[in-house]
């Protein structure tokens, strides 16, 4: 059986937008994907709401990726496929990041990664929707941070390329929902799960 680890966010997580409660197993895309997949491989969900990438996060040490996954990879073994999608949260205002700092802590998660499997996916950063700005995440996202997340797509396809990563553009497969400007629907969920598994048959034997 092949293990395939999807670490990220909430939108991993399975934040349903609309209310706020958790996709289930009909509707978040890693379960979809594990269901799409089958029994060959086994698809576990790292997915945690709030988490960054790149900063610390306040909440503590599961809400920050940069101390929590190489943690969380030392304790898993027998990787097939790392599938890797960050960095959203660390566009919040609070952190004012810069473009130098993404790319740095991206490197950092991927040389980490790099210890325990070769076969990895970067999925690009969301591209906020600018309902982000009267929803229920306006308190934590402005205009600097989809100005950010329009241009951190270019770094993370250079630094997925130069440190020999697939690159996944969630963004040419659909986009945040207009209920918060951040998060992904059900029809989202589904198109993402759909995508990746033709990534993954196609580019990973």
């Amino acid at each position: 059986m092949k293990k395939i680890i999807c670490y990220g966010d909430s939108n991993t997580f399975g934040y349903n937008p609309i209310d706020g409660s958790r996709f289930d197993e009909n509707a978040c895309w890693t379960s979809l994907l594990q269901k799409s997949l089958g029994e060959e491989y086994e698809v576990i969900n790292e997915g945690m709401c709030n988490r960054t990438g790149f900063v610390d996060n306040p909440e503590g040490f599961l809400y920050s990726a940069q101390r929590h996954f190489p943690k969380m990879l030392s304790k898993t073994d027998n990787i097939d496929l790392l599938i890797l999608w960050i960095g959203t949260n660390d566009l919040q205002f609070q952190y004012d990041i810069s473009i130098g700092a993404v790319e740095k802590g991206l490197k950092n998660l991927i040389e980490s990664a790099l210890n325990k499997t070769k076969n990895i996916i970067i999925i690009s950063p969301i591209i906020l929707n600018e309902k982000i700005l009267e929803g229920n995440f306006s308190f934590q996202f402005d205009e600097t941070s989809i100005i950010k997340s329009r241009k951190i797509g270019r770094i993370f396809r250079q630094t997925a390329n130069s440190n020999s990563c697939s690159y996944f553009d969630i963004n040419k497969i659909t986009n945040p929902s207009d209920y918060d400007g951040l998060h992904y629907d059900e029809n989202s969920h589904k198109l993402i799960a759909d995508s990746l598994v033709e990534f993954i048959r196609k580019n990973f034997k």
